[in-house]
């Protein structure tokens, strides 16, 4: 029983260790799809060798490389064009997924490359397209195209308006092209395709994949510097959305921390990506198209100046209940609604405030200050208890400055007896009960209402 104690025990301590520990996040799987070209031209002499060869040995070398890094959350896949179909004539379908995605398929992607005989013609727009169904359904992995090519598209299709659609649907990020000996006239098409890269010469051709490799598998920190009114970057504990500016998808989501240096903590973005970044303040800041450099710490920095906005009532119970809508000034919709006695951030600014007491308060101008609180404060409402011998239609109004009267709320008509907590004031009341049905019974009464009093109005 004492053995069976102390085990009991133990698995308890266990249990609770456990339960303490953070939840690691799941890690990225880098998808890497490897678009290399097979088309005749690949057989024409260039430094060492035929094309074909060179980008073969260099090719096999890198992936030696990637398979040494023994990363469990890289995959590759390889795709190639024209090397099925011989031209003449022109075959704009011959592309091919040779290697799908799996771990540790670098093997026989390099058997698939060394296979590889020239043949036929460049469609690379469709190879592009058929890339799409090359990646299989994740929600945690990051795409990349990479196309090695020595020539332009040979279909007359559109590689720029597929490589678009791949990101605009974020299929794929942004592909890198790499050219090999590709005439300089030819280049500038491939700019709005993807990150281009020139290959003049078999060196420079290794040292561009080592580059592409690199950048495809980097991560960058980042820091997110949040100005206050001094331009110092001390505004923190909100949330920040960061979307992918081309498809539009969320890409990272984070509340924004001070480290214990009180400095923004750094963060890591995939620089692969271009940005629009959301600050969920009230109200909303936003940065458009954020560019993140590979392999330096990226600072952003954005104006947030913030204000504090205090909700004060002294009402018995609290006050809890009672609320203000907050507009921007002249605003028609409002942004937040806020609880009395609590406090709430905003950006350093005018507001207007319609607080939802009976009646209603309406505040313009409302100046909040960045790093000050400004405290709105109401006066305690009074309860009034309406009385009457039998249940009917009633409406309460309230003297305005003019003396003019105007309407508050309605009674119940289905109760005799009720109770509403009104601002301090002068009302009169108009009533006529259900059974009464000539209007020369209505009858009306004024009433004071004191801040924090109970006062009865008999309506006989």
């Amino acid at each position: 029983m004492k053995r069976f104690s102390q085990i009991l025990f133990f698995f308890l301590i266990a249990i609770s260790l456990s339960a303490q520990r953070q939840k690691e996040p799941e890690p990225i799987i880098t998808r890497i799809l490897f678009v290399f070209d097979g088309s005749q031209s690949m057989y024409a002499r260039w430094e060492s060798g035929q094309k074909i060869d060179v980008a073969q040995r260099l090719m096999s070398k890198m992936l030696d490389s990637l398979n040494s890094l023994d990363n469990d959350n890289l995959e590759v896949a390889l795709r190639v064009y024209g090397h099925q179909k011989p031209v003449p004539p022109q075959d704009c379908n011959d592309t091919r997924l040779e290697i799908p995605f799996g771990k540790n398929n670098y093997a026989k992607i390099k058997r698939k490359l060394r296979a590889i005989s020239p043949k036929g013609t460049t469609p690379i727009a469709r190879s592009l397209e058929r890339a799409a169904y090359d990646f299989p359904d994740c929600e945690n992995c990051r795409n990349i195209i990479i196309l090695i090519t020595d020539g332009v598209e040979a279909c007359d299709e559109d590689p720029c308006a597929a490589s678009r659609l791949l990101q605009q649907k974020g299929i794929a990020l942004k592909p890198f092209v790499i050219g090999i000996g590709l005439d300089k006239n030819f280049q500038a098409t491939f700019d709005c395709v993807g990150t281009f890269f020139d290959a003049a010469d078999e060196k420079t051709f290794e040292t561009v994949l080592g580059i592409v490799i690199s950048q495809a598998l980097d991560n960058t920190t980042a820091q997110i510097n949040l100005l206050d009114g001094n331009g110092l970057p001390t505004e923190t504990d909100v949330a920040i959305t960061f979307y992918d500016r081309v498809s539009g998808k969320v890409k990272e989501q984070i509340i924004h921390t001070l480290n214990s240096k009180g400095v923004p903590d750094t963060i890591y973005l995939d620089p692969l990506v271009n940005y629009d970044m959301t600050v969920h303040s009230i109200p909303e800041r936003h940065k458009k198209d954020i560019k993140i450099s590979a392999g330096a710490h990226n600072i952003v920095g954005l104006d947030l100046a913030r204000g504090t906005l205090r909700l004060n009532n002294p009402q018995r119970g609290g006050g809890g209940d009672l609320q203000a809508l907050v507009f921007e000034k002249g605003a028609e919709r409002p942004l937040h609604v806020q609880n009395f006695n609590s406090s709430q951030q905003y950006i350093a600014g005018k507001y207007d405030l319609e607080i939802l007491s009976l009646p209603r308060i309406f505040l313009e101008d409302v100046s909040i200050e960045a790093g000050q609180t400004t405290t709105i404060a109401i006066a305690p409402p009074g309860v009034v208890n309406f009385q009457s011998s039998a249940p009917g239609y009633g409406s309460v109004l309230k003297y305005a400055e003019d003396n003019t009267l105007k309407w508050v709320c309605d009674l119940d008509p289905n109760k005799s007896r009720q109770s509403i907590n009104l601002q301090p004031g002068t009302y009169r009341i108009v009533f006529r009960v259900k059974s009464s049905q000539l209007s020369l019974y209505s009858v009306e009464q004024e009433f004071s209402v004191n801040p924090g009093s109970t006062t009865i109005v008999k309506l006989n």
